[in-house]
């Protein structure tokens, strides 16, 4: 049996649709073409997954064998035998598109040429793109997104490097301080060599040497409720790496109004927590409604801090980030985890809206 005896085999026991009705009968729509191909176009909201990857990574990018599979390549040859494998495999509803890409441009259906990896990025986010959840599409992504960082500290630091090396597109660092020796113990993203620079310069400095695709906008300044709207608006998520209770309060509120989520970490001696705040859902001050006197709460200055610990929710704090970019997994929104370094426990607590909650309104407090 030839490859066309193959393929006419395959389409007798498939179900084909023309473009028209193709994408009312299915779920999900995948590209089952190479990249060198998909560069010239693709149809909208298609997931690219090429022939000879399909089998391996479809069941981690589709899980339930009873989503509705649509697939096409440019002729639709290609795609037919791909539908028939998932047959095989279990998938109950799976749609070739008839005469594949070739055809739904004939038809003058919508489509659009997808940002396309130069080759040093296609080597670089090798791993990622390798990721059914990421892919080429799901880099690109991050390389369009808009990160706030307020904080370019302890938790700042890992933030930012973890975030730059993923390639996060644009970074905005708001900070008003300078490098101290002190800072070394803890904040990874300065050096000896930048003691006395401002710190959002020493951060983009740092940032620069491990990834050029990276833009980094400097705000040296303290945050404040007069100039915090203006710093946080148009971006993709806010990051709140502070050590300031007041600053807290502002950035809470802030991301609260601009309905941007904001991902919330803090540590103290051997402990850290690490949250994610939405649009919707609890705020900042459900779980803190009133700022405390400063004696009732010490910073790291006053406290001390293990210097390894900021890496630890630092870390958890980008891992967030990346999520909600991807638009993958489960956010943190409504959970609190809390680290003890000493016990290494990671403890999680249920959070929901404060009654009355002057930050957002709400029903009920936290439990656990």
């Amino acid at each position: 049996m030839d490859y066309r005896e193959l393929v006419a085999s395959a389409r007798r026991d498939i179900t084909e649709a023309d473009p028209v009705a193709f994408v009312g009968l299915v779920d999900v729509v995948i590209d089952v073409r190479e990249s060198h191909e998909t560069a010239a176009g693709v149809i909208g909201g298609a997931i690219a997954l090429s022939r000879g990857m399909l089998e391996g990574r479809i069941g981690d990018l589709v899980p339930d064998r009873a989503t509705r599979v649509g697939l096409y390549c440019s002729s639709g040859w290609r795609s037919a035998l791909a539908a028939k494998s998932l047959q095989e495999m279990g998938y109950s509803t799976v749609v070739n598109l008839a005469g594949g890409f070739d055809a739904w441009k004939e038809e003058g259906l919508p489509w659009s040429v997808p940002d396309v990896l130069t080759a040093d990025q296609t080597a670089r986010y090798a791993r990622h793109t390798r990721l059914a959840e990421v892919g080429e599409r799901g880099q690109q992504a991050l390389l369009d997104s808009r990160v706030a960082v307020v904080g370019a500290g302890g938790l700042g630091s890992p933030v930012m490097l973890y975030l730059a090396a993923a390639g996060v597109g644009s970074l905005t660092v708001v900070d008003d301080d300078h490098v101290d020796i002190s800072n070394l113990q803890r904040q990874v993203v300065h050096s000896v060599e930048r003691i006395g620079w401002a710190k959002t310069e020493s951060a983009r400095r740092a940032i620069e040497a491990i990834n050029r695709d990276v833009s980094v906008i400097e705000h040296r300044v303290r945050i404040t409720e007069d100039n915090a709207a203006s710093l946080l608006a148009n971006h993709d998520v806010i990051v709140d790496g502070t050590d300031n209770l007041a600053a807290r309060y502002v950035i809470g509120d802030t991301a609260r109004q601009l309905g941007i989520p904001l991902v919330h970490g803090s540590v103290f001696r051997f402990e850290g927590q690490v949250t994610v705040f939405g649009a919707d859902g609890p705020c900042y001050r459900c779980l803190f409604p009133d700022m405390p006197p400063p004696e009732l709460a010490p910073n790291c200055a006053d406290a001390g801090v293990l210097g390894v610990l900021p890496a630890v929710i630092g870390s958890l704090q980008a891992t967030e980030t990346l999520k909600l970019l991807l638009g993958v997994g489960a956010s943190l929104e409504g959970r609190l985890v809390l680290y003890d370094a000493l016990s290494q426990e990671f403890t999680e607590v249920r959070l929901s809206q404060a009654d009355e909650c002057v930050g957002c309104g709400g029903t009920v407090g936290a439990r656990s």
